[in-house]
């Protein structure tokens, strides 16, 4: 007996071929976006299910730069998980899923221009249906480059269904000196769901003396369980603010992981991680984990995260270490 094809996940739509609004970013290739876009052909295309009309996904604003969204829906199809829908609309898109440890399906992101200016807005959404798993990463760092004044965005909305599992795993965000820009990632748990992820902000180019000593940075990052907070953090940060105490004492790199369910057994076992140059605490907020790295060094961090979700990976999500075979390219 055949196994059943999964759902169709998108069909094709329009290549998306204008030129890139406003002026190109310091240390940028004139030419970079175009290239990007011309040589991933119909990345920038926009994709629906089948089964339904294609509908553009809503934009929270409309800028001058691109609009980019990408909603994702994922469940369970004959022991394993599959993208059982896929919305797209810009430049903003998905690889195809790989399979490395069977059920649980890893996604890349990917964002064919290569880096964010102002007045660029991107909206990520994944839906995980009741015991889907999945780990999402990204190829490469995200650029967020110097703007002339308009505001770059950056949303994604996460959210779980019972027994569901996701490890949200991008790499790092680097903001160029002169950016403006607001980030703000959702995690919306079930009392059975679990979760595993990280985002981390580098302020500037350390690895070439290059500093950050204008612009205004909004980072938020919140993680609800059945619409009661577990987390609500916001990080506004300007060349000024961050100087001080209560700001980053002039740190180009901060970072947080986090982890739930977890409890003391997990709590011991990262910090017992922790090295004695590591800039870093483990916090325990209930049954969620909390790790937060402030140092100079996006390198550093992304050893010491590993580590930890390594350990951590068995204990709150049932599974072995299966490191996505991007990060080793």
């Amino acid at each position: 007996m055949n196994t059943p094809i999964p759902p169709s996940l998108a069909t094709p739509g329009l290549a998306l071929g204008r030129p890139w609004p406003g002026d190109n970013p310091a240390g940028a290739d004139p030419h970079g976006r175009q290239a990007a876009m011309a040589a991933g052909g119909r990345l920038g295309r926009e994709g629906t299910n089948q089964a339904s009309p294609p509908t553009p996904v809503p934009l929270a604003s409309q800028g001058r730069g691109w609009q980019a969204s990408l909603d994702l829906g994922l469940g369970p199809w004959h022991g394993r998980t599959v993208l059982m829908h896929r919305r797209q609309r810009g430049p903003l898109a998905v690889q195809r899923p790989f399979y490395p440890e069977g059920e649980v399906c890893h996604l890349y992101l990917l964002h064919p221009p290569g880096g964010v200016v102002g007045g660029d807005g991107l909206e990520i959404r994944v839906q995980l249906e009741p015991g889907a798993k999945a780990l999402i990463t990204t190829p490469g760092a995200t650029k967020f480059y110097r703007s002339q004044g308009e505001r770059a965005r950056q949303d994604c909305h996460l959210r779980l269904g019972d027994q569901a599992a996701l490890e949200w795993l991008p790499q790092e965000n680097i903001h160029f000196s002169g950016v403006q820009a607001r980030l703000k990632t959702r995690v919306d748990l079930t009392p059975t769901s679990r979760f595993l992820g990280w985002e981390y902000q580098c302020l500037g180019r350390p690895a070439l003396a290059e500093g950050f000593d204008r612009g205004e940075l909004d980072c938020q990052l919140q993680v609800w369980r059945d619409e009661r907070p577990l987390l609500l953090e916001r990080l506004r940060l300007t060349p000024q603010s961050r100087l001080g105490a209560a700001g980053l004492r002039g740190r180009p790199v901060t970072a947080t992981l986090i982890a739930t369910p977890a409890g003391q057994t997990e709590l011991d076992r990262a910090r017992a991680l922790l090295g004695e140059g590591d800039q870093a605490g483990v916090t325990l907020l209930e049954e969620l984990l909390v790790v937060r790295y402030l140092g100079d060094s996006t390198e550093a961090c992304r050893h010491l995260f590993t580590r930890i979700w390594t350990a951590l990976r068995p204990a709150v999500l049932g599974l072995a270490p299966c490191p996505p075979r991007i990060w080793a390219t």
